[in-house]
């Protein structure tokens, strides 16, 4: 009986030592033989919002009320604005557009503090068209990529050809056509597929 009282101590003891202590760095996953792990793809920063014809911006000089207001881009992508004339706003963005006014401004306000934010987006769009669920144009005022435009279309239709996807890109007067087989982007394959759409851009599912 006494012989059983002190092996039970004993393995009581060895219990709470066990429980005590502190437990050790976690094991990576193991990785089957001959298997390849997953490859890691950085996100690249997102794109800053360039200006397009159309787009409305809010334009606003600090303690200068008559140096308040909106303006729109014009067709030909230009804008005018009080004590800084015509300048060119496509392609540039806000905080471009931003340090210009203040330049120009300088002559004629002392120290401007100027403030330049897009109130309403009117020039940049791209198109998804084919078979999708909700074929249209979309305004866009992020960048957006080719799998995100299919998820603002609503997605393919059941008789989608995902593999023969092309993007039409114009530039400098040029079309160009890309390619996209949406089940390898979908398997996290040549990613490099999934572009980010410019303002214009048709993304056709045939």
């Amino acid at each position: 009986m006494q012989y059983l009282v002190c092996v039970t101590l004993a393995l009581a003891a060895a219990g709470a030592a066990v429980a005590g202590a502190s437990p050790g760095p976690l094991a990576p996953p193991a990785t089957a033989p001959g298997s390849t792990p997953p490859a890691v793809v950085p996100e690249s920063p997102p794109a800053e919002y360039l200006v397009q014809a159309g787009d409305v911006l809010t334009v606003t000089v600090w303690k200068e009320q008559d140096l308040t207001g909106d303006v729109l881009v014009r067709p030909d992508g230009g804008l005018s604005f009080p004590l800084v004339g015509d300048l060119v706003a496509r392609g540039k963005t806000v905080e471009e557009l931003r340090k210009e006014i203040t330049e120009r401004l300088v002559r004629y306000v002392p120290s401007p503090v100027v403030t330049v934010a897009v109130k309403q987006v009117g020039g940049n769009h791209i198109y998804v068209v084919g078979k999708v669920q909700r074929p249209g144009e979309y305004p866009i005022v992020r960048s957006v990529d080719v799998m995100q435009a299919l998820s603002l279309a609503g997605g393919a239709t059941p008789y989608a050809a995902l593999n023969s996807i092309v993007i039409l890109h114009r530039e400098n007067g040029r079309q160009q056509a890309f390619h996209f087989r949406y089940s390898e982007v979908a398997r996290g394959r040549d990613l490099s597929q999934n572009i980010l759409l410019q303002s214009g851009d048709t993304v056709v599912v045939p």
